[in-house]
């Protein structure tokens, strides 16, 4: 017999601005946000989480924004995830974040899904962090006392834990213009092609000058209790000649790194391995950007 998931009755506001769901949530008592809710929906109905109460922000048009500045991109967090694929501001700056997006759910997901929702359910394996870890975003947290701005290397504590307090809302993710000759990149392995959760996804971020990586930059999820910065490789490849051998031999670091687990989608093993080859080839794609003709046998 199928079993069937009900959430349980709990008390709904939605208020008209950010001021006033700020205040609900510092008066109520085990109050959750809801944006999408894609995630904290299905938390809900398992019993996961049990809130008393649901304060939904969805409809806050001043959380939902794209920006362009002279020294930065901002992203209201409840921006949808199609809306920041979709977005010319993001492909033509951050690629690499569009590149990721592209790779989460289905279409009908997307238009729901917020880039604020996916930070702060705290999975390993969110996508949007790697590519975020890369481009040395900062995410803006307030409460009605004061307001926060946390870099987003330091916001995961652990799986589904996070910087965020209780009273506070994520109000917006802040991304530093990438350097103008810069090459991005992002690689998943999932289960399937599409729509499904990491095994080990991979952002890079790399400059090179007079043919020595210049900045080197490597986030990875799916392979420790937070998504991470490969800080150790980052710096071992920095005023290296720009050789296949080199960038070879500096990868493997990265199972230095990492701390993966098995579960269902993959051994632990198998992770090891594929963060080495996925890294090897994001620095490689991120470098035929600069024009730079590297070929691997695999």
């Amino acid at each position: 017999m199928a079993q069937f998931y009900l959430i349980p009755k709990i008390n709904y506001f939605k208020p008209k601005n950010l001021d006033e769901a700020l205040k609900l949530l510092s008066k109520l008592e085990e109050a959750r946000v809801i944006a999408g809710g894609t995630d904290l929906i299905v938390d809900m109905k398992t019993g996961r989480t049990k809130p008393k109460s649901v304060i939904d922000i969805s409809s806050l048009g001043e959380l939902k924004y794209i920006k362009l500045d002279s020294t930065s991109i901002r992203i209201g967090a409840a921006t949808t995830l199609q809306e920041i694929l979709e977005s010319k501001i993001i492909v033509e700056n951050v690629p690499v974040l569009a590149e990721a997006i592209s790779n989460m759910g289905s279409w009908h997901l997307r238009n729901v899904a917020t880039i604020g929702g996916n930070l702060c359910n705290a999975s390993p394996a969110a996508d949007t962090a790697p590519p975020l870890l890369v481009l040395n975003a900062e995410v803006k947290l307030r409460s009605l006392m004061e307001e926060r701005i946390v870099p987003i290397s330091k916001f995961f504590h652990g799986p589904r834990s996070t910087e965020l307090r209780a009273n506070e809302i994520m109000t917006e993710i802040v991304i530093p213009r990438p350097p103008k000759k810069s090459g991005m990149k992002f690689l998943k392995l999932g289960r399937r092609s599409a729509h499904t959760l990491s095994i080990v996804a991979v952002a890079t971020l790399v400059t090179v000058d007079k043919g020595r990586f210049n900045d080197v930059r490597i986030s990875l999820n799916a392979v420790a209790p937070t998504p991470i910065r490969a800080y150790k490789t980052e710096e071992a490849l920095k005023g290296e000649k720009v050789e296949i051998g080199v960038i070879e031999d500096k990868m493997k670091m990265i199972a230095e790194e990492i701390k993966p687990i098995t579960d269902v989608r993959a051994s632990a093993e198998y992770r090891r391995e594929m963060s080495i080859i996925l890294a090897r080839d994001a620095i490689f794609e991120s470098l035929k950007q600069l024009g730079f003709k590297l070929e691997v046998d695999n």
